[in-house]
């Protein structure tokens, strides 16, 4: 998941590259503002891989629960 997470940053680092050289910004300008992206983006899509993973895990962890009390019975 986190190969998944810093390729989705990488190719916004690269998009936002091209997009802030076509407005003509001088190139540490292109560069901050592409690093801002990328770590942004980044941080904010690893949040949501974790959060989306716990949410896989307890579902998952309830149905196991409730497949152990059903065979109790």
């Amino acid at each position: 998941m986190n190969k998944i997470v810093l390729n989705i940053g990488l190719l916004s680092f690269f998009l936002s590259l091209i997009y802030f050289s076509q407005r003509g910004l001088v190139l540490e300008d292109i560069i901050l503002r592409s690093f801002a992206v990328f770590v942004i983006l980044t941080i904010l899509l690893g949040i949501l891989a974790l959060l989306f993973l716990k949410a896989i895990n307890k579902s998952s962890q309830k149905k196991s629960e409730n497949l152990a009390n059903i065979g109790r019975k």
